[in-house]
């Protein structure tokens, strides 16, 4: 999953609406009440993307063919790099929410500008110049750019302060990393894993989402879950590698350096920044426990994909592909990308750990789940970013 980021490509997740925080109306004016659901950003890679990438003329890194979205609710390709939902997908249904739309969709002059929206673009990484040979593609900086399209066009309809309140009250979903890995340090042709060792690698990617959180806090973003790297070392695109078809255990070894110093960087950011309330998803624990014990969750196979996969051609399923008997065995949907089933069971998962971390209210039946506010602002301090080997 050069996405699993989030898986975890899927990516997992940022949250948050504050309680008495005004929700997106579904209409400019309409006053919103504790029962509104929470608009929901999604910022992520191909474990995210709903179709963003489906307006890119150019784009490498596209699934509009069968067989993805075989099991969606309109049965064909949406630009969904899966058999079925995203962990999004579920996510937003879970706070009472419907999917977020793809900005590529809107028109800034839409009402839907005034609510939920997904920025996910497969290919994409927290450095730009992963995914580069998927040729188009929305990076994270993009996607961070076309927020703040969505600020701009929100004030043009509602008024700043309303906008803000909007944005201060959402929840932000952000799943990133997994492609900086595979299909960038990993990659033999990519600069990157020749210019720096993994110390000096993470280093970078710290700076860079240092510098990318800052920039949408200071968009108005308080409440962010940020999923983990899951076990990369684990999917099917990099087991064919290994000489026993195993897990590659240097592989998990970066997942896991990469989810201690995101961890330790979100945890900086919520003591720097008034009002943050940033967290970090643990999508590799989720995952692993997935692949380790599929039987528990109600799976047959975990070390290989349903769809019969070519990774000599990049790994997704193709038309031709041959399909499994049973789409709700397999873990995984292709050899990057897991099953709507195991999507489901990720996103049970996630919003569990979010309830019992107390960043989540449950909903009540008659009102939706919200996220809680930070209980205070902390002190500033500064940082000094890792350097960038010259």
């Amino acid at each position: 999953m050069a996405a699993l980021a989030a898986v975890v490509a899927i990516a997992i997740l940022a949250l948050a609406t504050v309680t008495g925080a005004a929700s997106t109306p579904a209409v400019a004016g309409t006053p919103t009440t504790a029962k509104s659901p929470p608009v929901i950003y999604i910022f992520g890679d191909s474990m995210s993307d709903v179709g963003n990438n489906n307006y890119l003329l150019l784009s490498l890194a596209k699934c509009n063919y069968p067989w993805y979205g075989i099991d969606y609710k309109t049965g064909y390709p949406t630009g969904r790099f899966t058999n079925g939902r995203t962990i999004g997908d579920i996510m937003a249904a879970k706070f009472g929410a419907p999917p977020p739309v793809p900005f590529l969709s809107l028109y800034m002059t839409d009402d839907e500008v005034l609510g939920g929206v997904n920025f996910a673009s497969g290919g994409a990484g927290l450095l730009n110049e992963t995914g580069i040979y998927f040729v188009q593609y929305l990076s994270f900086d993009n996607q961070i750019s076309s927020f703040e399209q969505i600020k701009n066009a929100m004030i043009a309809k509602i008024g700043k302060k309303a906008a803000e309140a909007t944005i201060n009250g959402a929840i932000f979903q952000i799943g990133l990393g997994s492609n900086d890995y595979v299909n960038n340090f990993l990659r033999p042709f990519m600069a990157d894993g020749i210019v720096y060792t993994h110390d000096e690698f993470i280093g970078l990617l710290m700076e860079t989402m240092d510098r990318q959180l800052t920039r949408l806090y200071n968009l108005g973003a308080r409440h962010i879950w940020f999923s983990g790297l899951a076990p990369l070392g684990c999917i099917p695109s990099q087991r064919v590698l290994s000489d026993d078809g195993g897990c590659l255990d240097d592989v998990n070894a970066y997942a896991l350096q990469f989810n201690g110093a995101a961890r330790d960087l979100i945890q900086e950011l919520n003591a720097r920044l008034p009002g943050a309330r940033m967290s970090l998803s643990d999508c590799y624990s989720v995952v692993m426990d997935l692949i380790d014990h599929p039987q528990k969750h109600g799976f047959k196979t975990s070390h290989t994909s349903c769809c019969d996969v070519d990774t000599s051609v990049g790994g997704l399923c193709l038309p031709t592909a041959t399909l499994c008997a049973d789409r709700r065995d397999f873990v995984f949907w292709d050899a990057y990308h897991t099953s709507d089933a195991a999507n489901q069971v990720i996103a049970d998962r996630l919003f569990a750990e979010m309830v019992g971390s107390g960043a989540v209210v449950p909903g009540n039946g008659t009102s939706p789940p919200r996220v809680v506010a930070a209980a205070a602002a902390a002190p500033a301090h500064t940082s000094v970013a890792p350097p960038r080997k010259p």
